[in-house]
């Protein structure tokens, strides 16, 4: 594919970077684009979910006659706040999706399907792994546990 057939426009829109694609300027055939979401990304999108992060992402849109498809995959590294300390905890991330497209679709956001995409393939549970969590902390939560390690006994 050549630079000067590649529809995908890199703009600001509403203080959030954008990398939009319009279906309906594309030829029919398969086009693809590869785009990176990076910490500066993830602070513009103005969502707390999603502290940073790294991620390589690559968008196929198939164009036809009456419709289009997008596949969209995604992969790599978002900082999260751990559920147990409040640290951030990086999180790997691999994910791909088939998505339809209306006919009618003007645009499509590439950088926001890619955020949903990430946010939804996050683990329910946030947490580094053991002996990872802020030290301070986690001896603060020690010290407010309700029970211990051990069963209680039965009367």
């Amino acid at each position: 594919m050549h630079i000067s057939k590649i529809l995908c426009i890199f703009a600001t829109d509403f203080a959030r970077m954008t990398m939009i694609v319009e279906p309906d300027k594309l030829e029919i055939g398969k086009h693809t684009f590869d785009f990176q979401l990076d910490s500066e990304y993830f602070v513009s999108i103005e969502k707390t979910e999603l502290l940073g992060g790294v991620v390589s992402g690559k968008a196929e849109v198939v164009v036809r006659e009456r419709s289009f498809s997008l596949h969209l995959w995604v992969e790599g590294v978002v900082q999260v706040t751990c559920d147990r300390c409040l640290d951030s905890v990086d999180i790997s991330v691999k994910a791909d999706d088939d998505m339809g497209i209306e006919p009618e679709a003007k645009t499509i956001d590439l950088s926001w399907l890619a955020y949903e995409l990430i946010v939804v393939n996050l683990p329910l549970v946030h947490c580094h792994q053991p002996g990872g969590c802020n030290p301070q902390m986690d001896a603060l939560l020690q010290d407010h546990l309700c029970c211990t390690a051990e069963e209680p006994e039965i009367l």
